[in-house]
């Protein structure tokens, strides 16, 4: 018998079921108005890029896969593959997440909110199990899609499941940071990692009046490039938590010693747990002391996400409060190895 008409809780009927479920919810939520992306993340099946997660269970990590000969469990995993929650996907020895599949109503909004046209060519910093990239692929077709991760275990791993699932984007190995020059120039850039600073890098390989969407913080940054090259832009309001880029050499902007040198200080409770005042800290790169952010905090009475922003600049950037040219501005690091 096939899955269909076997009961596999498991099987393509079960998936397409829970796939179905999904974007109904991702929808609810306000997302998938496009319906072109609707229709990217109802075809694209999840599961064929997640086979296998870890889902945290007291403190650790529980291994669940598609192929696991227990149909109880094999169901835990389709149930878990469609959950509108991130995934672990690879953990290292310590338990510190490596890798891992975004929340997918965050990764709707972010697709969304990146603009795309017909034709557009579009750059993935972070491909991670590839899930994102087939939906780009489904969107724009597989030509205009190029997405580039740092170690080739997981890049032969998301080409080999783009390959299954019928989509054969550009999959790169390398240092994301740098971009992609061989494939440029791009007129979407999108990054699927946190980040401390802009790289250099992404806008020279853009055309003008491209997108460059990524993490920064907490912080979801959405810059448009000029004709010059100069980048600008602000946040959106939406707040945001992914794994680091992860480069050769030491990463660019703030760890989590910036947040402890805070708590460390003796902050007010009241602004340690706003998540407006976490988000301002976590720009860590910008150079703003603890008590230096908790007075522009109260001063200008909680600002949110999308009052700051970013410019860059050649190799300059800096992080601002309502204007790039105003008052509020502190320098922005790069990274070190000049991307």
């Amino acid at each position: 018998m096939d899955a269909e008409r076997d009961g596999d809780p498991a099987g393509p009927a079960a998936a397409a079921a829970a796939r179905e479920r999904l974007v109904r919810g991702i929808e609810r939520g306000g997302a998938l108005r496009d319906p072109r992306w609707r229709a990217a993340f109802a075809a694209v099946p999840r599961e064929a890029f997640v086979p296998v997660f870890h889902d945290s269970v007291l403190g650790g990590y529980d291994r669940l896969a598609g192929d696991d000969p227990d149909p109880l469990r094999r169901a835990v995993w389709l149930q878990g593959v469609y959950r509108d929650a991130p995934l672990a996907l690879r953990v290292d020895d310590e338990g510190r997440l490596v890798s891992s599949s975004s929340q997918p109503s965050l990764m709707a909004r972010m697709l969304e909110a990146l603009d795309v046209t017909d034709g557009c060519r579009v750059l993935e910093v972070g491909t991670g199990s590839g899930y994102n990239a087939a939906l780009l692929a489904h969107r724009l077709g597989d030509a205009a899609v190029t997405t580039v991760d740092l170690e080739e275990e997981i890049t032969a791993a998301a080409r080999e499941r783009l390959a299954a699932a019928g989509y054969r984007p550009t999959v790169v190995t390398g240092d994301g940071a740098l971009g992609c020059p061989s494939r440029a120039p791009f007129d979407r850039i999108l990054a699927t990692c946190s980040l401390g600073a802009v790289p250099t890098a992404w806008p020279r390989q853009c055309t003008a009046g491209a997108v460059i969407l990524a993490p920064l913080g907490t912080g979801l940054l959405k810059l448009r490039v000029a004709p010059d090259g100069r980048a600008e832009g602000r946040f959106l309001p939406l707040p945001v938590f992914f794994v680091p880029l992860r480069t050769p050499g030491p990463a660019a902007g703030a760890d989590g010693a910036y947040e402890a040198d805070a708590v460390g200080q003796g902050l007010p409770r009241q602004a340690l747990g706003d998540d407006r005042f976490r988000f301002l800290l976590g720009i860590g790169a910008a150079g703003l002391l603890p008590q230096e952010a908790y007075a522009l905090w109260r001063r200008e009475r909680r600002p949110p996400r999308e009052r700051y922003g970013v410019t860059v600049a050649g190799d300059r950037q800096w992080f601002w409060l309502d204007d790039p040219s105003g008052p509020y501005a502190w320098e922005l690091g790069g990274y070190p190895n000049g991307a």
